[in-house]
This record gives structure tokens, C-alpha cells and sequence, in this order.
């Protein structure tokens, strides 16, 4: 983070030719680090939890599907009403274990299989991707005002861009499809200040293509889709282009549009279907063409229609949280941003005053000012860009932080030439290192180090020659990913229970039942062998299930962990017991004793 500063104090120099020519090259090699640092950190790993939806809508399913491992399949991917789309998982988390299985079988990586394959192989995928934020920038930049490097370093530098940029999240590839969806609406060769009517508007092919592919990833895509497709229209409108020309480029969208949806349809309709495996050239030439296709349709799966039915229902959204309407704008908009957001909205505030003055103006002169034609400077855009997509999530009561992190790259390329980040380097610099500690490293970051160890543990030399049943119960920790225990789904041998944040009553309970039950198991195979009962808790639980009256026999303390659904006390953190404050217990319960 030192390096940050130093990029800060050379932002500082003047604006001469030798001082400009040292700023860029100091801000350029300060990129590279940054994006170094990027890449080395998906490889460490990160520790942080943020969302089981990084796990569940990705991972956690391709495991199940290409390496036959054990794993929970979350509602949105049963086949009764299934709401996200399986291309998306396919291409990222599919493709990276595809390669892993076909190298152990191919005899090349016979260990290719664990956890720290499963969880960095995918990741680290995302973070090449990530860098379609970093090449947006580059392009753009010219285009909106903005210096190239001083922009490319405050994205790098974001704990954004380093911790949500480079996990397995569909919001992150919305952000990703905005930057290109941003980068191909943005005129060819055009300088900034360029009128507009000059511009070349891009290929309306790819547009349509990112558009569909955007929206069947995350409906909301739509939100940040709409004012650069606006921007594109008035583009095509306000050019030196025929009617021909302009018809051209609508069909071209319209063309591709239609072509990657039924791209995308027939894929999930053939993965949540049994119809794959049903049709077959025999079944064409036996039932007939027409029949065939009538079958098909009627049971087509287009999962943004399901997502959108069931999110579009209040008691649906009432089950994953409701939260005001304006948390997105006064919460999640600095909790991810922090100054730059508030710089943004200050910059809002004064265009719209600048706009009132104007129309004061009109109204006494009775005709347009020449500032009136300044629209394709950038800043009243890119203020568009940020705040119509901001608007829009806003409506529904569900506001998550990570919905709003494809904004990034707008108000990079907004805030950058304001200058006024100068000013607050101390803040910015703070602001994410902290941001970078607190979800990279200590959000539920005992979790993952914890099933990589439950992992070793269950495959371990001892547990293969003399095979035991586990049983792993979790309690007041986020869903853990069944997937990074790497079990066979033919292994009957590990049973995993989910508490989530449970009562007392209810867990302790379950702790006795699990206790004092002399089988273990249900089959008659189980029953001779030996059981292994795990509880795993945070360490501001630990009191909590010390008072359930059972005996353990081993316990292991994975450090750090952090729950906000459990904080620790202040008084704690600065006391002996801090650190079990900051730390997740795996507790092994004593069967052999009697429960005291």
C-alpha cells in the first residue's frame, strides 16, 4: 500500500513535459504491480467469504455435473423452475474442471482434484477476465476526459477491482459485459470533445450479442444496458449515415439478438430438460420432424422469464431480506466506493445546478446557450451511466452491495479527470485497504481454510485404510460449499449438516441426538465403522455450544474469521481471548464419553 501513496505523491507534480512523461511512467509500472498483486492474490488465495452465491451459482454446480463430486444444488438450478442460466457456469467454472478432470484422466495430474485446485481454478479464470475492465479503461479514457493511467491505477487500486473482480459471481460478469457493452457503444477514433456527429458507431452485431448474453446472465443487466444503448441510438441518429446505412446496422442488432437468445435457450432447455437425451435422429425419423419440434416446445426453459416471475413477487424477495429503497444510494454506494461515490454524487449535484441556471436562461433569452451543446463532453453522460442503473436496482426492495459493482468502470472514467482525488489519496488509500482486509481476508474467512482441512483430514492415508463416517455440522457460519470437500457421490461416508444461525435450543438438541446415537450411519456397513463428529462455529458461538452439555476431545482453532451475524464483543478484542473471538472453531464431540 506504500506503493499507492507514492502513485498519489506523484499525481502532485506539475504538469510540465518531463514531470507529465514521469507521472505516466510512474503511474503505468504502479498499475502493473497493482495487477500483479491482482493476480497473486487469487493464487494465495483469498480467505473471505462474501456470498454464498459465488460458491452456488457457479462452482458448487460444475463440481457436481463434471467431477461427480458431492454437492447441494441451490433452487435456482432445479429443473422445475429453473432461474439461472448453466452457459455462464459452463464456460468459467465447466471449462477449468473439464481440464482438471481430463488431466487426471489422462494420467498428467493425478492429484489435480482438491481443494485448492477447485476453489483457485475457477477464480483465477475471473481474474484473466477481469482485465477487460483494465482494457476498458484504456479505451475509453481518451474518449471521456480521462488520463489513462491515473484511471487505470484508481481501478486496479479499488478493493473492488481485487476481491469481488476476481471471484465467481454473476454480478461480476455483468460488470464485465457493461465495460465491453460500454467500450463497443463508444465512438472509433473519436478525441475527446469530438463532435458527436462525427463519430463511428460500432459493430451493431456484438452489441446485440453482449446485450442478450448480459441480460441472460443477470436480468438486471438491463439496468446498465439501457443509457449506453440509448447512447448508441443517438449516436446512430445524430450521424452523417443513410437511412439505409442506419436500417442496416437495426437489422444486424435485431439479427444477433434473436440468433445468441436461441443460443442460449436451447442450451439451458437441453440442460434442465430430459429432452436431450430424448432426440435423436431416430426419434426425428420415428415421430417425425414436426412432432419433434412441437416437443421441444413445449418444453422450452428461458430462465430470465422465471427470474424475473419470481423476483417480481414481493414474498419472494421478502425470504432473501428487504431493505429500504434507498440503501443502494446512501449505503451500498459507499460501503463499495466510498469517496468516489460521494465525489460522484457531488458532481451530480453541481451539473444539475448548472442545468437550472440554464434553463433560467432559456427562458429569458428565448434560445439555447452555446453551453447547451456540450452534451458529448462525457461528464453529464457517464453521470448517467452511474446513476440510471443505481435508480433502477433502487425500485426493488433487495439491495445487495455486489449489485452494484459493474458501476465501477463508469465512475472510474467520471471522478478521474474532476482532479479531486488528489485531495483525498488518504481517504481513498484507507479506505480500500481496509475494504481489501476486511471482505478478502476476515469476512467468514475461517470457512474455506476450514474445509480444506476437513478435506485432508477425510483424505488422508489414516482415513483411506481404515474408512470412517464423518459427520460435519456447521452452525452460525455461511452455506458451506460441499464441493471443496472433494467427496465422490458415490462416497457415502460424509454427511454434512447446515444449522445456518439456528437457536440455542434447536442446536443443542440436535448436539445431544447426534451424541448419544450409538449407530452411525444408516446403512448396516456404517454401523461398523467408527464416526467422526465435527461441529465447526465461530469462536463467539464456542460459549453457546459449551453449555449444550456434550464433551469434545479435539478442537481446532482456523484463524482468521470474522461473522457480522455473530460480532465479537469490543471488550473481547482487546483482552486474551481476541483472537478465539476472531477465529473458527472445529470442535470434535467425544462420543465415547456420556454426556455430562
Amino acid at each position: 500500500m506504500f506503493l499507492i501513496v507514492q502513485v498519489c505523491d506523484f499525481a502532485q507534480m506539475s504538469f510540465s513535459s518531463g514531470k507529465w512523461s514521469e507521472l505516466r511512467m510512474s503511474a503505468k509500472t504502479f498499475w502493473g504491480i497493482l495487477a500483479l498483486l491482482r493476480i497473486f492474490w487469487c493464487l494465495l488465495p483469498q480467505t473471505g467469504y462474501l456470498h454464498p452465491d459465488e460458491f452456488f451459482q457457479s462452482p458448487e454446480v460444475m463440481a457436481g455435473d463434471i467431477l461427480d463430486l458431492q454437492v447441494y444444488y441451490p433452487w435456482e438450478f432445479l429443473s422445475n423452475s429453473p432461474c439461472r442460466t448453466v452457459v455462464f457456469p459452463l464456460i468459467t467454472s465447466g471449462i477449468t474442471y473439464w481440464m482438471i478432470k481430463s488431466l487426471q484422466q489422462l494420467g498428467m495430474w493425478s492429484n489435480g482434484i482438491n481443494s485448492y485446485t477447485l476453489l483457485v481454478s475457477p477464480r483465477l479464470l475471473l481474474t484473466t477476465f477481469s482485465f477487460i475492465l483494465d482494457y476498458s479503461v484504456y479505451r475509453l479514457a481518451p474518449f471521456w476526459g480521462a488520463d489513462r493511467w491515473n484511471a487505470l491505477v484508481l481501478l486496479a487500486g479499488s478493493y473492488v477491482t481485487l476481491v469481488f473482480y476476481t471471484r465467481t459471481f454473476t454480478n461480476t460478469l455483468e460488470g464485465l459485459l457493461f465495460a465491453l457493452l460500454m467500450v463497443l457503444v463508444s465512438p472509433k477514433a473519436v478525441g475527446y470533445g469530438t463532435d458527436i456527429s462525427q463519430a463511428k458507431p460500432t459493430s451493431s452485431s456484438l452489441i446485440g450479442i453482449i446485450t442478450v448474453a448480459g441480460f441472460f446472465n443477470r436480468p438486471t443487466f438491463l439496468a446498465f444496458a439501457l443509457m449506453p444503448l440509448l447512447y448508441w441510438a443517438v449516436l446512430n441518429a445524430t450521424s452523417q449515415h443513410s437511412i439505409k446505412t442506419i436500417a442496416n446496422h437495426l437489422l444486424k442488432l435485431v439479427s444477433s439478438t434473436a440468433f445468441t437468445a436461441i443460443i442460449f435457450t436451447a442450451a439451458d432447455t437441453l440442460y434442465f430438460t430430459s429432452i436431450g437425451s430424448e432426440i435423436s435422429l431416430y426419434s426425428i425419423k420415428k415421430n417425425g420432424l414436426l412432432s419433434t419440434i412441437a416437443q421441444i416446445n413445449q418444453n422450452v426453459i428461458v430462465t430470465p422469464f422465471n427470474f424475473l416471475r419470481y423476483n417480481l413477487n414481493p414474498h419472494n424477495l421478502a425470504q432473501h431480506g428487504i431493505h429500504p429503497r434507498f440503501t443502494h444510494f446512501a449505503v451500498n454506494g459507499i460501503m463499495l466506493f466510498g469517496i468516489l461515490h460521494i465525489l460522484a454524487i457531488s458532481v451530480g449535484l453541481k451539473m444539475l445546478k448548472v442545468n437550472i441556471h440554464l434553463l433560467s436562461w432559456i427562458r429569458l433569452h428565448n434560445h439555447r446557450p452555446p453551453t447547451m451543446l456540450m452534451l458529448a463532453k462525457g461528464n453529464p453522460t457517464l453521470l448517467l451511466f452511474y446513476f440510471v442503473p443505481l435508480a433502477f436496482l433502487s425500485l426493488f426492495n433487495h439491495q445487495e452491495p455486489r449489485f452494484l459493482i459493474p458501476l465501477i468502470l463508469p465512475l472510474v472514467l467520471l471522478i478521474t479527470p474532476q482532479n479531486r482525488t488528489l485531495k483525498w489519496k488518504p481517504i481513498i488509500i484507507i479506505f480500500n485497504v481496509l475494504g481489501a482486509l476486511l471482505f478478502g481476508c476476515l469476512h467468514q474467512g475461517g470457512l474455506i481454510p476450514c474445509l480444506s482441512h476437513l478435506e485432508q483430514l477425510i483424505h488422508s492415508t489414516e482415513s483411506l485404510n481404515h474408512p470412517a463416517h464423518y459427520i460435519l455440522l456447521f452452525a452460525h457460519t455461511y452455506m458451506p460449499p460441499r464441493f471443496l470437500l472433494s467427496i465422490n457421490k458415490r462416497d457415502p461416508l460424509v454427511e454434512i449438516i447446515d444449522m445456518a444461525g439456528t437457536e440455542e435450543n434447536t442446536l443443542c438438541q440436535t448436539l445431544g441426538q447426534l451424541a448419544n446415537n450409538i449407530a452411525c450411519g444408516t446403512r448396516e456397513t456404517d454401523k461398523e465403522r467408527t464416526c467422526h463428529f465435527f461441529v465447526i462455529t465461530p469462536g463467539t458461538v464456542r460459549t453457546t455450544i459449551q453449555k449444550c452439555g456434550v464433551l469434545f476431545k479435539n478442537e481446532t482453532l482456523i484463524f482468521p474469521h470474522l461473522t457480522m451475524e455473530d460480532p465479537p464483543q469490543i471488550s473481547f478484542l482487546f483482552s486474551e481471548k481476541w483472537r478465539s473471538q476472531l477465529g473458527l472453531y472445529i470442535l470434535q464431540i467425544d462420543r465415547n464419553e456420556q454426556s455430562i
